[in-house]
């Protein structure tokens, strides 16, 4: 599991655009260790989705689709939204 862990921050801040890469690559910093592995496969998935929508998702330009609008999604809006308020 560690390996899988590390090879998924890896890919968070290596997606292709600059925004998702800061966004989900400190999302799973600060928290994919502590996500169950249920989560951690919906983490995942969400990073097949396209850069774009990913951003307008989480950014809530544009609604998330039923199908990926889960508890993980919402962490990551969350955390996207404090560290907007930091920033």
């Amino acid at each position: 599991m560690e390996s899988r862990l590390k090879r998924l921050v890896f890919r968070a801040h290596h997606m292709g655009s600059n925004e998702n890469d800061i966004l989900f690559g400190r999302f799973a910093e600060r928290y994919l260790s502590g996500l169950s592995p249920e989560q951690v496969d919906r983490f995942e998935a969400l990073l097949a989705e396209t850069d774009n929508d990913l951003f307008n998702w989480v950014t809530n330009k544009e609604a998330v689709p039923p199908r990926l609008d889960h508890d993980v999604m919402s962490m990551i809006k969350k955390f996207v939204q404090e560290e907007a308020a930091i920033t």
